[in-house]
């Protein structure tokens, strides 16, 4: 069994600690451990009370989620949450640290709660397409009320201990919680035979009933926050039971159903999917273990707009000192003015203190001179996607930064090695691509030179982590992982627009199959006017896709920028309005483009352009370009707003079954023509041995195609 429960007396009181690392969850060795050790304490008679804790830094963070699906070995979670309340000697969960999922509702089924200043506790199941089943939805209402706990497994938020004694969901505060809790036993003992169980504290459920408002709230906020998920809605079934059913153990047992529900639901395997993909998509698959990861001690930044501002916060949010470069003395002072609007921004939340304020804001410094970053560990270029203008400053960068020091890209499609050569240290020049605004989107593509080494590439990896980003390695290829997909995507929904349907008909359909936000009301956000320049100051003719974009950018339609593109904007409003002036414009370029425009469904709307993701996705993988399918759904979860709850596109092309990809893939190449939807060759090799999209094929068996055959991305749009 995974996990062990260390056991010892001090002072007649037994003291539990479970030792389970790096994080104690709930393994079956834990589980057991508990359990038995609870009736070791109980059949002593000189022991008086128990102390549940925790080694290191966790209480007990969760439940083992490696253990879904499989066969239960030792005692149940029930069975252990059962021994605990019905203890008949009184319990204290001493909380030294994280106190998450399951490691919350073990610390809920004990009679008296003490937390280190330090513990953080939540129930963030909802993050997995599960509900807390522990008795979580239950028991915490009994402690927080109703609405509290709601917002609580809604959000899947972690709350400090401060709050959460405020809530009610802690009895006490300790700077030495198993001591404290040794001493705190002791006094109960002596002034009360009758300790509390959560189960028993009904006040605050049966306030509740009646007030409707409780649950149509929390709906509200699972509609915005959780759009087309599945574990909100039977969390607040939970809750609903929790404040209408007198019998608690019937509440449990309603738990208990919805809880299922939730586990066989392929929501659960998805977000399930995505959470393991996070964490595997750190692991360089030919990185060695031993590789060195350098020390950042300091951070600089040539940009002070809205990505060099981003990445700035970043770098000061993670404790570590940047310094701003830029050539102008205004774009600094506006740069900065932004930051700190940012900062106050969190302050007026409650998200930052005042003090926290001017020590996070105090580690941003600026200059106009590269001299001044000599002392840098690493350096990252932020100005917009211009490969000669990144060539002049890496040979600045060069020529300041010390030795030894990284440099940098923010590119979002550009050319790594190329930048990289116009240095005397290659192998320091790397990829950082953040995506906008960089202070909140996790998503950092970690871009992967020919010559860039092992330390460098481990070093941003660890940067990235440090800076709470979901970093994902990608080869040095056009447009890279996210943005070479997002191309064949909107790709198809332009050409889809030719064909016959209307760009709010696109946007709803794809915004019903969960996606944030559809390609038009995207493209109109990001300008259509970029590719349209860039393809006229090259003398390129428009590709077919962008000949409807492109004539609304000569009527000076550029989306939001402009109040009118795919869609028309009221002044100071980002919210899409008809544009039916545009209709003529579509039949015109139909029309001279050969296309008689048809009734397009939803459902090819959905297939085509979600084919064209799963297409490319299955081209990058073969490439090695990615290095497991996995690494391709953490990038186009986190970046591109793909639902959650389906797992990612190439999560989506397993469930589907790759034989019905294929088959859809073909069905849409007759209808279109399209070269699209030639099937790539790797989907057709792993559907016809019955396999699923996983790692990248080994070197040898790479289908290779990383020639930079575009000069930007962006040229593309």
């Amino acid at each position: 069994m995974k996990g062990t429960v260390l056991y010892e007396v001090k002072e007649n009181i037994a003291i539990l600690t479970v030792d389970n690392p790096p994080v104690n969850p709930l393994s079956d060795g834990i589980r057991t451990g508990v359990y038995e050790n609870i009736i070791k304490a109980q059949e002593d008679d000189s022991v008086i009370g128990i102390v549940l804790t925790g080694n290191g830094r966790a209480f007990i963070a969760g439940a083992d989620i490696s253990e879904f699906g499989g066969q239960i070995e030792g005692k149940t979670l029930n069975e252990m949450f059962e021994k605990l309340e019905f203890c008949t000697k009184p319990v204290v969960a001493a909380m030294n640290g994280l106190a998450l999922g399951g490691g919350l509702e073990t610390a809920l089924c004990c009679n008296y709660r003490i937390a280190d200043s330090n513990a953080i506790v939540g129930l963030p199941e909802v993050n997995l397409g599960l509900l807390p089943g522990g008795g979580g939805t239950q028991r915490l209402p009994r402690l927080a009320g109703p609405a509290e706990a709601l917002k609580m497994m809604l959000s899947g938020i972690h709350i400090s201990a401060k709050k959460a004694l405020d809530m009610g969901i802690i009895d006490k505060i300790s700077e030495n919680v198993v001591d404290d809790s040794i001493e705190f036993i002791k006094e109960v003992s002596k002034n009360t035979e009758h300790h509390p169980k959560v189960r028993d504290l009904n006040e605050k459920v049966i306030d509740a009933r009646g007030n409707d408002n409780i649950l149509l709230e929390a709906q509200a906020m699972a509609a915005k926050t959780r759009k087309g998920q599945f574990a909100p809605g039977q969390i607040i079934k939970c809750v609903e039971s929790a404040i209408n059913i007198d019998d608690f153990d019937e509440g449990l047992k309603k738990e208990g159903e919805y809880f299922l529900e939730c586990l066989m639901h392929p929501q659960r395997e998805a977000m399930i999917h995505i959470f393991f993909g996070e964490r595997a998509a750190s692991k360089i698959s030919d990185l060695p273990k031993e590789t060195k990861i350098m020390d950042i001690k300091k951070a600089g930044i040539i940009g002070s707009g809205t990505m060099g501002g981003g990445i700035s916060m970043c770098f000061a949010n993670a404790g570590i000192p940047v310094h701003i470069i830029d050539q102008d003395e205004e774009n600094i002072k506006r740069g900065l003015s932004v930051i700190e609007k940012n900062y106050d921004f969190m302050v007026n939340r409650g998200k930052l203190t005042a003090e926290q304020k001017d020590k996070v804001f105090g580690l941003i410094s600026s200059s106009l001179d590269y001299k001044d970053l000599s002392d840098c560990d690493i350096v990252i270029e932020a100005v917009y996607e211009n490969l000669e203008l990144k060539h002049k400053i890496f040979k600045s960068l060069d020529e300041h930064v010390k030795e030894g020091a990284i440099l940098a890209s923010n590119t979002s499609g550009l050319d790594i090695d190329s930048i990289a050569s116009v240095t005397n240290r290659p192998e320091l020049v790397v990829g950082t691509h953040f995506f906008s605004p960089a202070n909140i989107m996790r998503l950092l593509e970690v871009v992967r030179g020919a010559q860039t080494s092992d330390e460098t590439l481990a070093t941003v990896m660890a940067i990235g982590k440090k800076l709470k980003k979901a970093a994902v390695v990608s080869l040095n290829a056009p447009g890279f992982i996210g943005n070479r997909m997002l191309f064949r995507y909107t790709a198809q929904a332009n050409m889809l627009l030719l064909e016959g349907a209307l760009p709010h008909q696109i946007d709803q359909a794809l915004e019903s199959f969960g996606l944030n936000m559809g390609p038009f009301r995207m493209m109109d956000l990001v300008g259509l006017d970029l590719g349209w320049r860039a393809r006229k100051l090259g003398g390129k003719e428009s590709p077919l896709h962008a000949k409807i974009g492109d004539e609304l950018c000569e009527q000076d339609r550029y989306g939001q920028k402009s109040s009118a593109g795919y869609y028309n904007y009221s002044e100071g409003s980002r919210a899409p309005n008809p544009a039916p002036e545009n209709e003529a414009i579509y039949e015109k370029i139909s029309s001279e483009n050969g296309f008689t425009r048809r009734e397009i469904s939803d459902e090819e709307i959905i297939d085509r352009c979600t084919l064209a993701l799963i297409n490319e996705g299955a081209d990058i993988l073969s490439e090695g370009v990615a290095q497991r399918a996995a690494d391709i759904d953490v990038v186009y979860i986190n970046g591109y707003g793909f639902p959650i709850w389906r797992g990612g596109p190439m999560h989506h092309a397993n469930a589907i079954g790759l034989d019905k990809v294929l088959e859809k893939l073909n069905k849409y190449k007759e209808i279109t023509g399209n070269d699209a939807y030639n099937p790539s060759e790797l989907l057709i090799k792993l559907a016809k041995n019955g396999e699923k999209l996983g790692e990248a094929p080994k070197k040898e068996d790479r289908k290779e195609k990383l020639d930079f055959e575009m000069s930007s991305v962006a040229n593309n749009f």
